[in-house]
């Protein structure tokens, strides 16, 4: 790994997004309208209090993961991958490239998401602000690192998305933010075991019902980063130069 390399790519992408208007409002800006929607709908209630921060880490994870896997995509079959790849620079160095740029968008992201939950939208949160941002940030970097690997899997765009339904509404439905994961079958609750979604939403619960930071979270958050490190370096091991 280069870390000349790595921190070349990340300025290139940054200022790819930077000029695509729509990506950055997909990015940040959707995030918080769903937030706002959600918290319209459970108006006078107490379940925006209960389901508010798990999907306050689930909506950047699932616009990420469809933002990134169908941008490498594109960077693939347009021919800027295989050219990039010409050059000494491995494939480690692009995706960790790749992974610092859209962390950078994903810190935005969060603390926009994370920020108006809590002040305006009245999310009511018993543990500590900036943990409940690092959750967020680190789940929109799972839907990142899924994404890059899913991108070498799919020949078109339209491939990528059809990607969506296999890895994110699996997690979605058996995360435990629709039934708690200890109701569920002997057999859902193993595979919900299997999926990291599910620990990045109990750290969210944690977080909203749990004052401090207890020890949960922090295991949760382990599983989570290690999630986040196996899905990029199978996304390296994976990726291709181009689309056949």
């Amino acid at each position: 790994m280069n870390p000349a390399f790595t921190l070349a790519t990340a300025p290139r992408v940054l200022s790819q997004l930077r000029h695509d208007h729509r990506t950055l409002a997909m990015l940040i800006v959707v995030p918080c309208v769903l937030l706002s929607l959600l918290a319209w709908v459970f108006d006078g209630t107490s379940t925006f209090d209960a389901v508010g921060a798990p999907l306050l880490g689930i909506f950047p994870f699932v616009i990420m993961f469809l933002v990134t896997s169908v941008a490498t995509l594109r960077e693939r079959t347009s021919g800027t991958l295989e050219r990039l790849l010409t050059m000494p620079i491995a494939k480690v160095d692009l995706l960790v490239g790749y992974a610092i740029a859209f962390g950078l968008v994903a810190i935005v992201q969060a603390t926009a998401a994370a920020t108006l939950a809590v002040t305006l939208l009245g999310l009511d949160v018993a543990g500590p602000f900036w943990l409940l941002l690092v959750v967020a940030v680190l789940d929109a970097l799972l839907g990142m690192a899924l994404g890059l690997f899913v991108s070498a899997f799919a020949a078109t765009e339209f491939q990528a998305v059809q990607f969506m339904p296999a890895f994110v509404l699996p997690q979605f439905l058996l995360c435990g933010l629709l039934v708690p994961r200890e109701q569920m079958d002997d057999i859902l609750r193993v595979i919900s075991g299997l999926l990291p979604l599910s620990y990045a939403v109990d750290a969210m619960r944690d977080i909203t019902t749990i004052e401090g930071v207890g020890t949960g979270a922090w295991g949760d958050l382990s599983v989570v980063v290690l999630a986040i490190v196996l899905a990029l370096g199978l996304g390296a091991a994976t990726l291709r130069r181009r689309t056949p």
